[in-house]
C-alpha cells in the first residue's frame, strides 16, 4: 500500500510529527511518499524517519521545487 502527505509549507517539528503520525497508521511496508520543502524540512524528516527505524526508499528533487521522499514503514 502506498500513500502521500503533501507537506509543503509545514515548518519543523510540524512536518516531523505529522509524518510519525501517518507512518503510526500504517502497516510494516507499506510506502509513504512525503512532499516536503527543501532545507531543514527534507533533512529533520528524513534524519528523524531513519532514527526511528524506518526506510527511505528514495529521496528526489522536483522540479517545481520541493523534494518527494519515498518511506517504507518498518
Amino acid at each position: 500500500k502506498m500513500e502521500t502527505l503533501d507537506l509543503r509549507g509545514v515548518k519543523c517539528p510540524t512536518n516531523f510529527v505529522k509524518t510519525r503520525l501517518k507512518l503510526d497508521k500504517m502497516a510494516a511496508g507499506d510506502q509513504l511518499t512525503v512532499l516536503l520543502d527543501a532545507g531543514e524540512p527534507v533533512e529533520s524528516v528524513s534524519s528523524s524517519v531513519v532514527s526511528e527505524g524506518h526506510v527511505i526508499e528514495n529521496s528526489d528533487w522536483q522540479e517545481s521545487g520541493h523534494y518527494k521522499v519515498v518511506i517504507r514503514r518498518s
